[in-house]
């Protein structure tokens, strides 16, 4: 089952825009769709940034 969405609105630079336009016309992959998998790659990445408890994984520093 789908996950409910959030409306945002998201400035990105005109070069941003054509490679995702590009990229979708190449894929049929929703650019919003895209949009997400990049914000869920910042958020793994900074995830010690974030509150919460730590996993074993963050506690031996491994990747």
């Amino acid at each position: 089952m789908a996950r409910k969405k959030i409306s945002t609105t998201v400035y990105i630079t005109p070069e941003q825009n054509e490679r995702l336009k590009i990229l979708h016309e190449r894929t049929k992959v929703p650019v919003a769709e895209y949009i997400r998998q990049g914000i869920d790659l910042v958020l793994d990445k900074y995830r010690g940034a974030l509150p919460g408890q730590l996993t074993l994984e963050d506690v031996s520093g491994k990747k």
